[in-house]
């Protein structure tokens, strides 16, 4: 419900106090003033999303509030009333920002066709800001692959996107469960209206249900202004909780209630404000052992796995990893402007011999730091590929004496121990994920998505190992 707080400006008492009363019967806070000054007062201490007023008032003309309006940077809409309506009127007041023009008097219903129109606009214009924020790459969003087992995973989401059903996605890292759940909206009759992500492991835990709830003015240190959360801005469409399994225990039992009763309030509001969104969750946790482990709430649990997705690691479709990686390859010739020929037979037996144990994403960028690499000879070899051997517990043996493959030296934090010694697990864990981050160029990331746990978790691991370093910021971009 993106209108809630209105002022009517209205010097006329009879109309002030019958549109009062309309606003209020339909649960709207109103602030009803007869002068553009005590109107000026409401604006100068809250934020109000819709104002009503009369162009001729006691103390001037509602036309120069609104042009003085439009220098500020939260401002409401503005629907202009008049007894007096004239053509030129109307084309003045539209000119200088105004939403609507009613000329009075004007029926109820008049009212609340304007009022449906810009709490339409008000949501379709905050959508768009969100997306105006998001950085990352939305190219290539359709699911690829031959494999049967890819031709079973679109058949059902075929068959799911049709339901109004929650749909708990799992799925290692990188595996693309948010291109099955863009899908899954795609084609669902909630296409034409908002996909909203949330990414619940890259979010502070203090502000993730002002993230999801919103939040109202004053509600904490830095809340300037009321703010609404994902919920509100997915309204009618379809939001994704990625990561689910990253929230805390108490962001859990309000996000059961939403599932339940479809309704929430903001932080440090008492407003009930009902949404419909289609709830799809993903996380590469199995989270039934997050249940079994009291990490998770089983009765939400339950309510997000109405219908469970699994989607196939890289490693059990193997005949999808060519197709993907000359559609990669194709992608990145144009993002770079580099010319390639191809992938050369050699190429192609390492990309089939790897493991994948980034899957899909980690493919992506062994083939577009090929094609950056390899733009000089014009076909991508092994060596632009620089693939590693899989981050595997116990490390590697050496490669036999004349194998050909050349060793990779490993980081000294995860040199293999002598064959006598026996590591404690608490140092084999602290290898491994230090060898990791090493792969990955330091970014905690690709190196999280690489060892299958959260951001915040590999975070917490370095700041245990080394409190100085795990505080700095601007590895992970």
């Amino acid at each position: 419900m993106p209108i809630e707080k209105i002022i009517v400006l209205e010097d006329d008492l009879i109309v002030r106090k019958n549109l009062e009363q309309q606003l209020r019967s339909r649960r709207y806070d109103v602030a009803a003033v007869e002068t553009i000054a005590a109107a000026e007062d409401y604006l100068a201490r809250d934020n109000f999303d819709l104002l009503i007023a009369d162009i001729r008032l006691p103390d001037g003309d509602a036309t120069d509030l609104l042009k003085r309006l439009n220098t500020r940077p939260v401002r409401p809409l503005v629907v202009m009333i008049s007894g007096f309506a004239t053509v030129e009127s109307a084309v003045e007041c539209m000119k200088a920002g105004a939403f609507d023009y009613l000329i009075k008097p004007f029926s109820a219903e008049q009212l609340e066709v304007v009022i449906r129109k810009a709490a339409e606009f008000t949501q379709l214009l905050r959508v768009n800001q969100f997306y105006g924020r998001q950085t990352e790459d939305e190219d290539a969003s359709q699911l690829l692959g031959q494999s049967k087992a890819m031709e079973d995973l679109r058949q059902l989401i075929r068959r799911v996107a049709r339901t109004e059903a929650t749909v708990l996605i799992q799925g290692e890292s990188g595996t693309g469960k948010e291109l099955v759940a863009r899908a899954l909206h795609q084609q669902s009759p909630r296409s034409g209206a908002p996909f909203i992500k949330v990414n619940c492991a890259a979010i502070p835990e203090n502000l993730i249900e002002s993230e999801f709830f919103g939040h109202e003015k004053g509600a904490f240190t830095g809340a300037l202004a009321k703010r609404e959360g994902r919920f509100e801005l997915a309204h009618g469409g379809t939001i994704l909780l990625d990561e689910i399994s990253e929230i805390s225990p108490a962001v859990q039992a309000k996000l059961l209630r939403v599932l339940q009763e479809r309704e929430f309030e903001r932080v440090g509001g008492n407003r009930t404000v009902k949404v419909d969104v289609r709830v799809i969750a993903t996380t590469n946790r199995h989270l039934e052992q997050s249940v079994a482990r009291k990490e998770f709430r089983q009765d939400l649990f339950f309510r997000l796995n109405v219908v469970p997705v699994q989607v196939p690691p890289l490693r059990l479709r193997k005949e999808d990893i060519l197709l993907l990686a000359r559609h990669f390859m194709q992608r990145f010739m144009r993002k770079h402007g580099v010319k390639i020929t191809g992938l050369s037979p050699a190429s192609e037996s390492a990309l089939l011999e790897h493991d994948w144990p980034g899957n899909v994403r980690e493919l992506q960028n062994v083939i577009e730091r090929a094609v950056i690499l390899g733009g000089d000879s014009g076909m991508i070899e092994p060596e632009h590929l620089g693939l590693m051997r899989s981050l595997t517990l116990p490390p590697p043996a050496p490669a036999a004496e004349g194998s050909g493959v050349a060793a990779t030296p490993a980081p000294a934090p995860a040199a293999p121990p002598p064959p006598q010694e026996v590591i404690p697990l608490a140092e084999l864990e602290k290898r491994h994920i230090l060898a990791a981050l090493e792969k990955c160029g330091g970014n905690r990331t690709h190196a999280a998505r690489l060892l299958g746990i959260s951001v915040r978790t590999l975070r917490n691991k370095l700041h245990e190992y080394n409190p100085a370093e795990a505080d700095k910021e601007g590895e992970d971009t």
